[in-house]
């Protein structure tokens, strides 16, 4: 069949059922041998990438699959080639022979590197039959990204192909052509060039996304019954119900909240903090949720930086925090006081009989909402220095929301546990907007350390997920019941390095092993996350993998590069871990140098140090500003930590290490812990044990006890508290000149 036959034939066919967009298609060349490299993601694949180019390929398929006898003569007349299994050498070399002849003889061949179609709808490992076929030849690899196709009919998504409804009649799909690699690539070369492939095509998912206020609004309409939200004060709060309380408080505060860009919240996770967080975004407000738990002068300058005139909060939250707040105060239980029945059968109207536009107008807003429109503004932790206001598009937390949601796969019958703050980048995307745009269910607890409350909360409610912190995940093995989590199918841990020890206790007790995640505030914050592993007869795609933080989420590139010179790294060397995609912050609010400091061209610098593996998984093995430069070598304080707590075989977090000036060597590593003497003693006679450089080792008068250790409320180490404490510590007490062994 001729290529422009065979397009004609395709054009319809495609577009049955999906709306084709194809990037860069003159870089495959017109003449000459090619191979061209793509993942996997459905049964189609091969036709939508022939619809895609005007060159005819000849596809290499497995085996099993050229056996069909339903697509034997269809594969046949697309002279398709069919490649054995592993366990088959001699016919797989056959294989490989003949797709190098073809190449040399001048056509295009094609190849899904990917071992199978992923089940797991991430990017896997990559087979290496194409370096084989490649080596020797003077022709080009061509690297072939599919985007939009999971989720289809023809993918694997809820681990069924075909028998499922599609979402939509016509799915935008986008086939990306990358530029020309050598022959000589690697097999992980031509991955990384296939996911900023992904990258480069995410944008075109914009013409099916909606704002965040009117992607909530058209969720509630369409499962108006379903489950929405809980928490102490409200049992249970239906989607519906939750719309026309959001309008109603959105009615309510348009006078209060008139001629202001951003607005300010004060409100523990819960139904009444995600109810007013809604209603500042129907509105065309700014959401700003503040950080209760600063001191005074960090808040105000929050405050400060996003120009608030006024702060919403509730008497009662307000008696327990204690925060001044240096703006005008509005209190929730007058705001929404005595709800008249007039205004309850307007909010009735509006929720259900009114296009978006009228409904929006209705409650103040004054244009309609874009997605480049700003969302919310979420401050820096502070851990490390002052808090930077971080600017969040629509886009970037609708970007995330739908990256968490092929990964981890949502279905309506999932509910999750919402514990993180909203002032939390995680809290805002993952347990706030998330599930209000995708139709899941949360039950908020304000206090994440309320370990009995929580664990009773998952009980009651069924919950299917917990995203928390590994400080609060050990909080919860010391206080629950196994039982209690027993409705559990996912913990996600994430905000800092989950312990093996930790991993491995919970895992003991609860039967449910957390799956690491890593993000940053200025990436809506998921950047890759762990998932769990596809089983079935002759298939293995793991999702996990013990020590790493998981794969990059669709749509997202990392890079690792020399925290010197900006060169890439090579595979498994550690090195600055840079980030790109649709999640990645507009800029810190007010702040161009600082934006510019870490923004380059398109690429976040994240400030931690990692690797990479072939197979795309990436681990953390430090922040930048977490190294100490001892005797002009790089001391890691992380692997310190670690190595202090696998020789104490404790369950608990109990040492925090960092560096203070010395005169002799530049820095020395000090060690606050929270053990008592005889503990310590033991300890300090392990040290030369510990596999260590002499460098890494702490010295013994170097550690010190403390209470507690310091932690900010989103359960990440307040490194800036545990640096002044160590400075002021190690100050009172002289150091010796003579090293530990």
């Amino acid at each position: 069949m001729k290529p422009i036959a065979l397009r004609i034939f395709l054009w319809p066919l495609t577009r049955a059922f999906y709306r084709l967009t194809v990037l860069s298609p003159d870089n495959v060349p017109g003449k000459g041998g090619a191979l061209l490299v793509s993942n996997h993601i459905s049964f189609v694949d091969m036709l939508l990438i022939l619809a895609g180019t005007r060159r005819f390929v000849r596809f290499l398929l497995p085996q099993e699959v050229c056996a069909l006898w339903w697509l034997k003569p269809f594969l046949r007349y697309l002279r398709v080639i069919p490649l054995p299994p592993e366990s088959q050498p001699r016919e797989l070399i056959r294989a490989v022979h003949e797709a190098r002849e073809v190449i040399r003889q001048g056509e295009v061949v094609g190849i899904f590197a990917e071992k199978s179609i992923s089940r797991i709808g991430v990017l896997l490992p990559f087979r290496r039959e194409f370096e084989r076929i490649m080596e020797g030849l003077d022709a080009p690899i061509i690297p072939v990204c599919l985007d939009g196709v999971w989720g289809s009919v023809f993918s694997y998504q809820k681990g069924r192909f075909l028998w499922k409804l599609p979402h939509r009649l016509s799915r935008p799909v986008t086939v990306s052509f990358g530029k020309a690699l050598p022959a000589s690539a690697a097999a992980f070369e031509v991955r990384s060039a296939i996911q900023e492939l992904n990258t480069d095509a995410w944008p075109h998912r914009r013409k099916t996304m909606k704002p965040l206020h009117r992607a909530f609004v058209q969720r509630a309409r369409r499962c108006p019954l379903r489950f929405a939200m809980a928490d102490a004060r409200v049992p249970k709060l239906s989607f519906g119900g939750a719309l026309m309380k959001v309008i109603f408080l959105a009615r309510r505060l348009r006078s209060h909240w008139a001629g202001q860009e951003k607005v300010g919240i004060l409100l523990p996770p819960s139904v009444a903090g995600a109810l007013v967080n809604f209603a500042a975004l129907l509105m065309g407000k700014v959401p700003v949720n503040l950080n209760y738990t600063l001191s005074e002068e960090p808040f105000a300058s929050c405050v400060g930086q996003c120009k608030l005139q006024t702060l919403l909060t509730s008497k009662a939250f307000l008696d327990r925090v204690k925060v001044k707040i240096p703006c005008r105060t509005l209190l929730l239980e007058e705001v929404a006081a005595q709800p008249r029945l007039g205004e309850k059968l307007l909010a009735l109207a509006l929720a259900w009989f009114t296009p978006a536009g009228v409904l929006e107008r209705a409650v103040g807003r004054e244009r309609p909402g874009s997605l480049d429109d700003l969302a919310t503004v979420i401050f820096s932790s502070g851990s490390t220095g002052e808090p930077k206001g971080v600017m969040l598009t629509h886009y970037n937390i609708l970007s995330n929301a739908e990256q968490l949601g092929q990964l981890l796969d949502f279905g309506p019958r999932d509910r999750f546990l919402g514990i993180l703050p909203f002032f939390h980048s995680f809290g805002f995307t993952a347990t706030l907007t998330a599930p209000a745009v995708m139709g899941i269910g949360v039950a908020f607890h304000p206090n994440p350390l309320d370990a009995k409350p929580i664990g009773e909360l998952v009980r009651r409610y069924s919950l299917t997920y917990l995203m928390a912190t590994p400080t609060f995940l050990q909080i919860y093995l010391r206080s629950c019941d196994p039982s209690d989590f027993g409705s559990l199918r996912s913990v996600m841990a994430s905000a800092e390095k989950l312990p093996g020890w930790l991993a491995n206790a919970f895992e003991e007790k609860f039967g449910l092993r957390p799956m690491e995640g890593y993000g940053c505030t200025e990436c809506s914050p998921v950047v890759t996350c762990s998932t769990r592993d596809f089983r079935a007869a002759g298939f293995l795609q793991a999702g996990s993998r013990h020590g790493s933080i998981g794969r990059p989420l669709p749509g997202v590139s990392v890079r690792i590069v020399s925290p010197d010179n900006g060169q890439p790294m090579s595979l498994g060397q550690s090195g600055l871990l840079l980030v790109r995609g649709p999640n990645v912050m507009r800029g810190y609010l007010g702040q161009p140098e600082k934006t510019a400091e870490v923004l380059r061209n398109g690429w976040y610098v994240t400030g931690d140090i990692a690797t990479l593996d072939e197979d795309g998984f990436l681990q953390i093995t430090d922040r930048l500003s977490r190294f100490s430069k001892i005797g002009g070598e790089m001391v890691p304080h992380v692997k310190v930590e670690e190595k202090l707590h696998e020789a104490l075989g404790t369950n608990e977090i109990a040492f925090a290490v960092c560096g203070v000036p010395d005169a002799k060597k530049g820095e020395r590593l000090v060690v606050l812990h929270t053990l008592p003497d005889h503990r310590l003693a033991d300890l300090l006679k392990k040290l030369p044990q510990l596999g260590l450089p002499n460098l890494w080792v702490p010295r013994p008068n170097q550690f010190f006890h403390v209470d507690t250790i310091p932690h900010l409320a989103t359960g990440k180490m307040d490194l800036r508290s545990i640096r002044a404490l160590a400075a002021r510590l190690s100050a009172e007490k002289p150091t010796e000149d003579k090293e530990s062994a």
